[in-house]
């Protein structure tokens, strides 16, 4: 079993929510998050037209637990969705695969993949 965490535009959650029901990945928990990479900050203007850096920009965040056999095509659908343009663009995201060393399904106690 993994875990994927993937941060991504808030504007391609949809894409990417489509994207993963198309290989059947449908169990997923979305989080608002902020963050910056090589994006670096952004500069707003204040009600008082006062400006300042912003280090931090809006992002979305997916945790999905699958299988062994769903990694690879849940990466594939993160990315069909998440990606901006053919090649991409500084911003589109990260995806993060860790081991998961166990899950429970609270409503019946069942463990390990059959709770996923």
């Amino acid at each position: 079993m993994k875990l994927i965490i993937a941060i991504i535009q808030p504007s391609k959650l949809e894409d990417v929510k489509k994207a993963l029901s198309e290989v059947e990945v449908v169990r997923l928990t979305i989080m608002d998050c902020q963050g910056f990479g090589r994006q670096k900050g952004q500069a707003e203007v204040l009600f008082k037209r006062s400006e300042f850096t912003v280090n931090l920009l809006r992002k979305v965040q997916l945790m999905i637990a699958v299988n062994e056999s769903f990694v690879e095509p849940t990466i594939n659908a993160i990315i069909k969705g998440g990606r901006t343009g053919p090649t991409g663009e500084i911003g589109d995201g990260k995806i993060f695969v860790l081991p998961l060393e166990d899950c429970i399904r609270i409503r019946t106690g069942e463990r390990g993949g059959e709770a996923i």
